[in-house]
């Protein structure tokens, strides 16, 4: 779907209508794609179509996570894009020429995702192919666990890499691989472009050699380094700034506020859908009172974003138009989907969904069947007694009808942690329930996420607390568990993955070595999920079977 916004009138922001209204915001959508010619309800759309005005349009990209399939669109979404003249799509141009009309691609992170080095080239490729003017890395691209591999991977793109509150060790291959910010001239214009990290780097990833070469600054220290960049760009005479941002929305607004000289923030991280533009949500003033945008188009390239602004001859934002594109309305161009399987292979097939219910909206805090039958494929296939994933794992879903191959799996569970057997006590495993349910649904992102198993069962309240447990055995017995009174000397052998285990998210403590492991595998999930499918009756269904209940 296409939606457009006109900002009206309000301190400097304009709308192209010569009525003034105090409201602040209308919103009007068509549901034509990027292609079509779509008409827009602005009768009055050339009376801002001043000569001084500096015409842009950006397409944005965030929180891809390695979506092979959705890259495949956006490819030919962003050929699109720089080749269809923009008069011709948005009402918004009426009256200008193309010629005048400067266009930007810009990710503000998380495009990689996972340790897989076929998967990560892919996305280092699509990144190639999109010609993005500017990514910056989000905490996914860190999934790559080695620091040589990532800063050729980045190298790969062709790309400006920015990260301006990312600090790297001294002689590390990350050194000299991110820029604090960039300039980009086009039709005579000069642009620009700061990109920032996110903040909590270090809680979202696994400790590997490419998190221990880096540091990142905290909120207030990030706002420092880009109010101190944005200083530096305006001593050069530049006065159309943009702020890539793997922040998250409400770091994004709070930056927005305290700073000055920023015009345009695309941000990433929360996996906010930002449509049309509304006052106080996605339109904010800076310190000194001027227009400050903030997008973000949602999460899982499920969709992407064209943002069309004008800039009066000071920098300041004239008015602007923001529209969100499902990347569902394309097709998967032939020779891009040859170029992604010649790098990752030819997919196996290896069973057909039958009956599938819907992923979750609200996938780090309901119970999952998607996710549900990961787990039991982790429990089958290494033979133990239950299997712990966290929701945050899953990232897709099974769709009824169709085959299921190698290739899906790694889109439903892209992380390619090494699977343990674990030896974990009924208080350890409690324990780590408890904190999961505790702070997913008493925290705005829902972050980390509840766990999802295999081998029990609990029930939960909406609060966050853990009303009760059972172990269910391999001849589907249950064995109530004391939830207030967990023992630490009876045991289950638990499979999960490296990251859980190794305190990934703090449902168990912090140490790379815990004494609990009792088998590492040098294979993931994805792998077991493989084998476990090929087993089941065909075709099979992805149901709910009670196995979490969350009650008010």
């Amino acid at each position: 779907m296409i939606n457009t916004s006109y900002i009206k009138p309000n301190n400097v922001v304009y709308q192209p209508t010569e009525k003034k209204v105090d409201s602040g915001v209308t919103l009007s959508s068509a549901s034509q794609p990027l292609s079509s010619s779509s008409v827009y309800p602005s009768k009055a759309a050339s009376i801002y179509n001043d000569k001084n005005l500096i015409h842009t349009s950006w397409l944005y990209v965030n929180d891809l996570h390695g979506k092979m399939t959705k890259m495949e669109r956006i490819v030919n979404m962003t050929r699109e894009f720089e080749n269809t003249p923009s008069t011709k799509i948005w009402k918004f141009f009426s009256g200008t020429t193309d010629d005048k009309i400067s266009k930007f691609k810009v990710a503000p992170g998380d495009i990689f995702i996972g340790a897989n080095p076929k998967n990560n080239l892919v996305a280092s490729n699509f990144i190639k192919w999109c010609k993005f003017d500017a990514v910056t890395p989000g905490n996914h691209e860190f999934d790559v666990p080695n620091a040589e591999n990532l800063s050729n991977l980045l190298k790969n793109t062709d790309t400006r890499i920015l990260a301006a509150n990312i600090l790297v060790k001294e002689g590390s291959p990350l050194q000299g691989r991110f820029e604090k910010s960039t300039i980009i001239e086009r039709n005579g214009e000069k642009y620009g472009l700061i990109g920032i990290s996110p903040s909590d780097m270090m809680q979202r990833v696994k400790l590997n050699d490419s998190m221990a070469d880096i540091d990142v600054a905290n909120v207030d220290s990030t706002i420092k380094i880009v109010q101190e960049e944005v200083k530096r760009l305006e001593e050069k005479g530049i006065n159309k700034i943009v702020l890539l941002s793997h922040s998250g929305l409400s770091n994004d607004k709070k930056i927005a506020r305290e700073t000055k000289g920023i015009d345009i923030i695309f941000s990433a991280h929360t996996h906010d859908l930002l449509e049309g533009i509304t006052e106080n949500k996605n339109l904010l003033y800076s310190k000194n009172g001027e227009p400050v945008i903030i997008t973000q188009a949602g999460k899982n390239g499920e969709c992407i974003g064209v943002l069309n602004v004008d800039f009066n001859s000071s920098g300041i934002i004239s008015r602007a138009q923001n529209n969100i594109i499902s990347t569902s309305l394309y097709n998967r161009p032939l020779h891009i989907k040859d170029s992604v399987e010649q790098i990752i292979g030819k997919p196996e097939i290896v069973g057909q969904v039958g009956k599938a219910v819907p992923l979750p909206k609200k996938i780090l805090i309901e119970d999952n069947p998607h996710g549900n039958l990961i787990a039991d494929a982790m429990r089958s296939e290494l033979n133990t007694d239950i299997a712990i994933l966290n929701a945050g794992n899953i990232r897709g879903c099974f769709t009824p009808g169709i085959n299921v191959d190698s290739r899906l799996l790694g889109d439903i569970s892209p992380f390619e942690d090494k699977m343990m057997v674990l030896n974990l006590s009924e208080k350890q495993i409690v324990d780590a329930i408890k904190i999961g349910l505790e702070k997913s649904f008493n925290s705005k992102s829902n972050k980390p996420g509840i766990l999802l198993v295999s081998g029990m069962r609990y029930k939960c309240n909406k609060k966050g607390e853990l009303l009760s447990a059972e172990y269910i055995d391999k001849n589907n017995v249950s064995h109530p568990i004391d939830i207030k009174n967990p023992s630490s000397e009876k045991k289950y052998t638990v499979a999960a993955d490296d990251f859980f285990a190794t305190g990934g998210d703090n449902y168990l403590p912090t140490n790379p070595n815990p004494d609990f492991v009792v088998k590492t595998f040098d294979l993931d999930k994805n792998k077991l999920a493989c084998d476990y499918i090929k087993k089941l009756k065909q075709p099979f269904d992805v149901v709910y079977d009670d196995r979490l209940e969350i009650v008010d």
